[in-house]
C-alpha cells in the first residue's frame, strides 16, 4: 500500500496588508510629512527613494509548493529543509499542520526514523483534534514498522523476526490505537493486516530465541521461551517449532510427563508436522539461498 500524506484541506491564504488600505485622512497626514522632511532633507543631501529590492518574497506558500516538488523528485534532504522553514513561517495555521506531518513522512523516506518519531508524536500532542490523526496514527506505525533487512540481511538468510521487537511492539500498538479510535477510517484495513504480521513476527521471534538456547545446551531457557510463545500466541503458524522444542527440551530434562504432554499437543494440532520426523534440521536453509 503506497502512502503519501493527506491533504489537511483548504490551505489559508496569505493575508498582504496594502497601503492602499489605509484612512484617507491617515494617508494625507503621511503624505504631508513625507514631503516636508524630504524637503528639509534636499537642503543638506538631496531626497532620494530607498533601493528596490529585486528578490522575490520568500513565502510560506511558495517554500511548501517547492517541497512538494522535491518530495515528488526523491529530493528529501531539501524538501525537509523547505517544510522546516514553511512550519516557521505558518505557524498556528492548517499550512504549518500540513508540513509537520509531511516533514514526518519525508524523514520517514529518507530513513531518519529517529527524527520521523520525534515529528509525528509532536504533531499528535499538538493536534489531538486535527482531520489528519487518522493518518498521523498510521504513519507512527509505519515508522515502526521497519521490514527492510537490506542487502546484507538478506544475503545472510536473517529474518525480520531475529530482530529486536521493541519497535515491532511499538508498531502494534500505534495500529491498535488506529484501529480502536478510527474503526472506518481507510487506514483501518492495512493496518489489521499489519497487526497479524508483526504477532506473527513476535512469536517467530520468541521461537527464535527459544532454538538459540537449544542449541546452546540451555534446555530451561529454551523450554520456558517456548512455553511463552505458545502461551501468548497460540494462532501464530511458530508454535508448531515451539511445541517441539518444548517436547524436545523437555526430553534433554529427563523430564518425560512434561515431554508427553508437549508431543501430545503436536501431534494433535499438526498430525504432519515435518518436526517429528525430521527435527530442527529439516528447517535449516544454506546461507546462499535468497529465497
Amino acid at each position: 500500500m503506497s502512502v503519501f500524506p493527506v491533504s489537511l484541506g483548504a490551505l489559508p491564504r496569505v493575508v498582504v496588508v496594502r497601503l492602499a488600505t489605509l484612512s484617507r485622512p491617515a494617508l494625507r497626514g503621511s503624505r504631508a510629512a513625507a514631503v516636508a522632511s524630504c524637503g528639509l532633507a534636499a537642503l543638506l543631501i538631496g531626497c532620494s527613494s530607498p533601493p528596490r529590492n529585486e528578490t522575490p518574497e520568500v513565502t510560506a506558500e511558495r517554500l511548501y509548493r517547492e517541497a512538494r516538488d522535491d518530495i515528488e523528485a526523491g529530493a528529501y534532504d531539501r524538501a525537509t529543509k523547505s517544510l522546516e522553514r514553511v512550519e516557521g513561517l505558518a505557524a498556528g495555521t492548517l499550512l504549518a499542520q500540513q508540513a509537520q506531518i509531511e516533514l514526518a513522512y519525508v524523514q520517514w523516506k529518507a530513513t531518519e526514523r529517529t527524527a520521523a518519531l520525534t515529528t509525528i508524536d509532536r504533531f499528535i500532542k499538538l493536534n489531538p483534534s486535527s482531520p489528519a490523526l487518522d493518518y498521523a496514527m498510521y504513519l507512527r506505525g509505519l515508522i515502526n514498522f521497519n521490514d527492510n533487512l537490506g542487502l546484507l540481511g538478506i544475503v545472510a538468510g536473517q529474518k525480520l523476526s531475529e530482530r529486536d521487537q521493541r519497535a515491532s511492539r511499538d508498531a502494534w500498538q500505534s495500529f491498535k490505537q488506529l484501529v480502536e479510535q478510527f474503526p472506518q477510517s481507510k487506514y483501518t484495513p492495512d493496518a489489521r493486516l499489519r497487526m497479524n504480521y508483526i504477532l506473527n513476527s513476535l512469536a517467530e521471534y520468541e521461537v527464535h530465541v527459544a532454538r538459540y538456547y537449544f542449541r546452546r545446551g540451555a534446555y530451561v531457557a529454551a523450554a520456558n521461551r517456548a512455553q511463552q510463545a505458545v502461551s501468548e500466541y497460540p494462532q501464530a503458524p511458530s508454535t508448531e517449532e515451539a511445541l517441539f522444542l518444548m517436547m524436545a527440551s523437555y526430553d534433554k530434562l529427563q523430564l518425560a510427563p512434561l515431554r508427553d504432554a508437549a508431543e501430545r499437543v503436536l501431534r494433535q494440532n499438526h498430525p504432519q508436522s515435518a518436526f517429528l520426523t525430521r527435527g530442527l534440521d529439516g528447517y535449516e536453509r544454506p546461507w546462499w539461498q535468497l529465497w
